[in-house]
């Protein structure tokens, strides 16, 4: 059976899996990265993952993968195929497609940004299927987006588009690692909201998720520290809207599992912000922790679709 490895490496763990033609997921599997052991190390776990789920594909599947999909964190370089910088792995300027390809017997490989990996997912297959434009932000640590456009991705001019969390809504605010004050994801991240929430209540071990069950239960301290986060998160919203006018936006990430204690107040927020500019659909992510690795899927076969097409030429 035809299929394709698709491998998510997050700064902890790897999810993997092999995919058939019609996005059915064959075989999944998880492994650590081992970065506590250093950036080669972890190189070399990604490979090594890559050929043992290249023998189960032959093993099991009689033919191994066609093509293999990567999706990694921080900057990537997926016209050249190299891992330019990742904080939380170590590395810089990693040639991994080209290290892949050769542990793989050379099959073709792609590699994505983790975020529009998992955003290309969403968009086709997820919450935004059928919408010819979309933006997807995960709220985690930090923020992300992905920009959608007509079943695909776009990366900007130097792979840095989407990435509303450095924009700024409280000028002069808190400083942000980017160099900047004042930062979304000062504000709207779960980690934001976590710290926000410890500081407020006393309690160092709470995060956002205990938060949003505080709001819930009516804690007047909680609520104010999640409409701040709500009120930040519209403001950084309705400047992407206005300039991507998206047909639907969706939230995914940590604080987004709080479903409409986040979503009722957020849809409000950023309708009561909005002009002249056409209001999207907001919606929660519906892939979960299953949409880099559905969207590497995607990746290695887009690839394959483009290889056969210049073959044909």
């Amino acid at each position: 059976m035809r299929h394709v490895i698709a491998l998510d490496v997050g700064g902890t763990g790897m999810k993997a899996a092999l995919v058939g033609a019609d996005g059915e997921l064959l075989h999944r599997a998880r492994r650590s990265t081992g970065r506590e052991r250093g950036p080669d190390s972890v190189v070399e776990s990604i490979l090594a993952f890559a050929a043992d789920l290249r023998a189960h594909g032959e093993e099991h599947f009689g033919e191994p993968a066609a093509a293999a999909g990567v999706a990694v964190p921080g900057i990537v370089d997926s016209d050249r195929g190299i891992a330019a910088y990742a904080a939380n792995l170590g590395w810089r300027d990693v040639p991994l497609r080209k290290l892949l390809s050769e542990r793989l017997a050379g099959v073709p490989v792609a590699l994505g940004h983790d975020v529009r990996t998992g955003g290309l997912a969403e968009g086709r297959i997820g919450a935004g299927r059928g919408a010819d434009r979309f933006l997807f932000v995960p709220l985690g640590t930090g923020i992300a987006g992905a920009i959608g456009i007509d079943g695909r991705v776009e990366a900007g001019a130097h792979g840095f588009a989407g990435e509303i969390g450095h924009v700024v809504v409280r000028p002069g605010g808190a400083p942000c690692p980017c160099g900047q004050r004042g930062c979304l994801e000062r504000y709207a991240s779960a980690g934001a909201v976590g710290a926000a929430w410890a500081e407020v209540s006393g309690d160092p071990d709470t995060d956002a998720a205990g938060c949003a069950k505080a709001v819930e239960s009516g804690d007047t301290r909680a609520r104010a520290v999640w409409q701040d986060a709500v009120d930040a998160l519209a403001d950084g919203l309705v400047t992407a809207l206005t300039l991507l006018d998206p047909r639907v936006l969706i939230i995914g990430g940590g604080l987004a599992e709080a479903g409409e204690t986040l979503f009722t107040p957020l849809r409000a927020a950023v309708e009561r912000r909005v002009t002249f500019q056409k209001l999207p659909s907001i919606v929660p992510a519906a892939l979960g922790d299953t949409a880099g690795c559905l969207g590497a899927g995607l990746l290695a076969w887009d690839l394959l679709a483009t290889t056969s097409e210049v073959s044909a030429r």
